[in-house]
């Protein structure tokens, strides 16, 4: 007869005291990848997501336990059903948060996913069914007040510029006039014939972010829309020579700064989700890849939507915006 195996009892380290008796801001993993369950339209698809799971750890606690966070994402996903009609990360974020924050015995659990995601749209001109990939985020901190989330999306778009379209638009106003054309004319021209510029493809990243008392369900879609909407024209994977003429002549007939596009996400949330409060938060972002530079361009803004509201309602300068690191602690 075998004899019983034997059973080592390993001391939990983890839990012993630091060398060093300091707490740490954040203690966690990252690069976690998962296949999430996202159900749309009554049907239910599988797509590729990343986690960073992260809980602060006290002065008198070695470390956190790395094995229960991948226990509790493992969990997290069997346990939340995603929402019928739209994307909901933000919903597993949260779920994944509180759940970490319970198991290591955190004051704090912080908990971010980003997932890649297909949505079909028809192209511009003949209609024919292009895939475009997008990018879904999902947020969430736990703490004794509550839990906080944010839900955002990330597109491309093209941009074209506005400054070199009014240097090329004045040098042909006078070439066209040195050659007899009447100021009339001239004008007539310009608004049947766009006017060359230099591209960007552009990278449009939004979120919005609910309190701890929050209800509100935001819509991803929506958000997508207002991001794309937001740059001088969309882009399509596949199109026709009829689409591609379409897309080229939209962006030149919308030139748009980068700031341009930022401004324009923000009014977007503002119109669209206008029953948002005053405390929710909004972060917009863009980057345009330059094409006659070899940098690129960004423009940013965030804060509290009340902040935007006053700015746009007195023209006033807001002293302080309200940053991401700082909505999410609850520190505003």
């Amino acid at each position: 007869m075998a004899d019983p195996p034997v059973v080592i009892s390993a001391p939990d380290l983890q839990s012993q005291r630091p060398a060093v008796e300091v707490s740490l801001s954040r203690v966690g993993v990252t690069g976690v990848e998962k296949v999430i369950r996202i159900r749309a339209n009554g049907t239910e698809q599988l797509y590729s997501a990343r986690l960073d799971c992260f809980v602060d750890l006290g002065p008198q606690q070695k470390g956190a336990h790395m094995s229960r966070f991948e226990e509790v994402v493992n969990d997290a996903i069997g346990e939340v059903i995603l929402g019928e009609a739209s994307f909901r990360a933000e919903t597993l974020a949260e779920h994944v948060a509180e759940l970490v924050r319970e198991r290591q015995g955190a004051r704090r659990a912080e908990v971010t996913l980003a997932a890649r995601f297909p949505e079909h749209k028809p192209a511009p001109v003949s209609g024919i069914t292009t895939q475009e990939m997008y990018t879904l985020f999902g947020s969430a901190v736990a703490s004794e007040r509550g839990t906080r989330r944010l839900v955002g999306v990330a597109a491309q778009g093209i941009t074209a510029c506005p400054c070199e379209q009014g240097l090329v638009e004045g040098a042909s106003r006078e070439r066209l006039a040195a050659d007899g054309f009447t100021e009339e004319q001239i004008d007539r021209v310009f608004e049947h014939v766009p006017v060359a510029t230099h591209n960007q493809r552009g990278l449009g990243t939004l979120h919005i972010g609910c309190t701890e008392a929050c209800a509100d369900e935001i819509d991803a879609l929506v958000l997508l829309r207002i991001v794309e909407d937001s740059m001088s024209s969309e882009i399509y994977e596949l199109m026709k020579r009829s689409d591609e003429a379409a897309v080229v002549e939209k962006a030149h007939r919308r030139p748009r700064f980068v700031e341009d596009c930022v401004r324009e996400m923000v009014s977007g949330v503002l119109e669209r989700f206008d029953f948002l409060t005053d405390r929710h938060f909004v972060s917009a972002r863009q980057e345009n890849l330059e094409t006659i530079h070899q940098h690129n361009v960004q423009a940013e803004r965030f804060g509290l939507l009340g902040e935007l509201r006053r700015e746009i309602a007195t023209g006033e300068h807001s002293a302080h915006h309200a940053s991401m690191r700082e909505w999410l602690d609850g520190r505003i």
